[in-house]
């Protein structure tokens, strides 16, 4: 999956909080947020701020889809909320090869 197939999927998935996410397709829509963000924060503050208003949900759906890739629940996207500890723990489980085989919540993503 390369950088605009992840960020077209995040999106066609906007909502989408069930089923599993690769390493890439997180990965690369996290690094378009941070690009975007970064950008828009230069031309000016609003503007970064109502794109980050407009993603939450979609960074959410693909966090949870994520967690679920490696058989954890998305409500441990809540670490992010423990400064330090919290989000050492969080990137290592987003860094985490997903499950070959299906899990409890569904089959591995094909690409």
């Amino acid at each position: 999956m390369n950088f605009q197939e992840s960020i077209q999927l995040c999106f066609q998935k906007y909502a989408d909080f069930n089923g599993r996410a690769k390493r890439p397709e997180y990965w690369w829509f996290e690094l378009f947020l941070f690009l975007v963000s970064m950008v828009l924060g230069v031309a000016s503050d609003m503007l970064s701020a109502v794109f980050a208003i407009g993603t939450i949900l979609p960074s959410l759906a693909v966090g949870t889809r994520r967690l679920h890739d490696i058989n954890k629940s998305g409500w441990f996207q809540l670490l992010w909320l423990i400064p330090v500890l919290g989000w050492i723990v969080l990137i290592y489980f987003l860094v985490q090869e997903g499950e070959a085989q299906a899990n409890q919540y569904g089959e591995p993503p094909a690409k």
